[in-house]
């Protein structure tokens, strides 16, 4: 009876184990033989509160009943103060452009030329309206808790914030008539980074087709709201690039027969890295310094991107008849 109970047990903690691969997502990779550091997810549910402070912040000083011709004229007009602009000129449900760019939004004129460097790390926290909050807000916990607590708050939140810097410094060089806002950037970043996890940790990943599936159904739907407008997809190209380098630099795991013969305490005949990591390492953090020197010094120079690509402005907003990407 008591190793019928045992295995009884052992059959219910393989159910369990199996139940939980199901329910994770799939860019999880699951080694057993790896035991690592499982870390707590603070940073994710942190920038998540932020967000949405900050957006209940933007549509406070927005007060459409006052600034958009009265309460009739306002989307969602019984939310008083905090009711949004007529959707002809948000359709993110949001604040209107000037609000943004009262707040902080990424506007290359204050940026060169009034100097106010600041907007480049602000205008990551803004967001142009409610959908434009939720995709991220969703996008983010799907993606960010689950590397949060495989690497930490530390490596994460450095790939958050410099993709986010980098996005914005990139869409300045091309945006110069308008401005833009959200940390889509930041976002894409992280998706950047998980696809250069993948490539450098690539034998110890389960699955690697779920891997790939996942990360293009969060991209293109992100792409997809950024061709709307006051949503930045010139953010999403620069942060996904800083992310994918951040990646190889940061997220670098040793292969996994070190790992086995690591836990085992035996003699170290494997390297605890494979060659092309080591070389995808150095190249990645040569071509993230030159990347951000040289995409300072442009912006630095007021040098407008979008001069030499007339068509690049489509790849940030796509005017339709209902609405315009003018103002």
């Amino acid at each position: 009876a008591g190793e019928e109970e045992e295995r009884g047990g052992a059959g219910e903690s393989g159910r369990e184990k199996r139940a939980e691969e199901m329910v994770l997502p799939p860019y999880f990779y699951n080694v057993p033989e790896m035991e690592e550091r499982k870390w707590r997810a603070w940073f994710v549910p942190l920038i998540v509160f932020c967000n949405v402070m900050v957006m209940m912040v933007e549509m406070f000083v927005n007060e459409c009943p006052v600034h958009g011709g009265g309460r009739r004229s306002c989307f969602a007009g019984f939310l008083g103060r905090f009711s949004f602009q007529p959707i002809r000129e948000n359709p993110l449900l949001g604040p209107s452009s000037l609000t943004l760019e009262k707040v902080g939004a990424l506007q290359w004129e204050k940026i060169v030329h009034q100097h106010q460097w600041w907007r480049l790390l602000v205008s990551m926290w803004l967001h142009a309206g409610l959908i434009h909050l939720l995709v991220d807000i969703l996008s983010l916990i799907f993606i960010g808790i689950r590397l949060e607590q495989h690497f930490g708050f530390v490596r994460i939140g450095t790939i958050y914030l410099i993709s986010g810097v980098y996005g914005n410094v990139l869409s300045s060089l091309f945006i110069t008539k308008g401005i833009s806002v959200g940390p889509s950037g930041s976002l894409f970043g992280l998706l950047g980074a998980m696809f250069s996890e993948l490539i450098t940790n690539w034998t110890i990943y389960s699955n690697r087709a779920a891997a790939i599936s996942t990360l293009l159904l969060v991209i293109i739907t992100n792409l997809v709201i950024g061709i709307l407008p006051l949503v930045n997809n010139f953010a999403h190209i620069g942060g996904f690039i800083a992310g994918f380098l951040l990646g190889f630099v940061l997220l670098m795991r040793p292969q996994f027969g070190w790992i086995e013969r690591h836990s085992l305490l035996q003699c170290q005949s494997t390297s605890k890295y494979k060659l092309y990591q080591l070389v995808l390492w150095v190249t990645a953090i040569i071509s993230l310094l030159v990347g951000f020197v040289v995409s300072f010094v442009i912006l630095f120079k007021g040098v407008d991107g979008g001069e030499g690509c007339h068509w690049c402005r489509y790849m940030n907003c796509v005017p339709t008849s209902k609405w315009s990407c003018e103002n």
